[in-house]
């Protein structure tokens, strides 16, 4: 279970992410005001999930979700440039998450 909490702060966090940008500042409402939800709804789940998982292994996936994620989704529908360079550093993100995993410390 703290698993999949954690994989949905993960989503929650791209969220948050992208309502920031479209927030433009603080100063549109509705992404300002999403922005605060997934914000505080991201944070509550990472931090039920650190009641089971190793915080350096959780804090490392939660961060690659959101760091992976919003960059997908910032070159796929928010306009960002896309180039090679970005899609190796995303992959050598996902790869030391995974790497992470494979050493141990899902949880005590």
């Amino acid at each position: 279970m703290a698993w999949i909490l954690l994989i949905v702060a993960g989503l929650f966090e791209v969220a948050m992410a992208l309502c920031l940008k479209a927030s433009k500042g603080f100063t549109e409402v509705l992404p300002s005001a999403g922005f605060l939800f997934f914000a505080v709804t991201s944070f509550g789940l990472l931090s039920l999930a650190l009641k089971t998982l190793d915080v350096s292994t959780a804090y490392a996936v939660w961060v690659g979700i959101g760091a992976v994620g919003t960059a997908a989704l910032g070159m796929l529908v928010m306009g960002d440039e896309v180039s090679a360079a970005k899609i190796i550093a995303l992959a050598f993100i996902v790869i030391g998450v995974v790497g992470l995993n494979l050493a141990g410390g899902g949880g005590h």
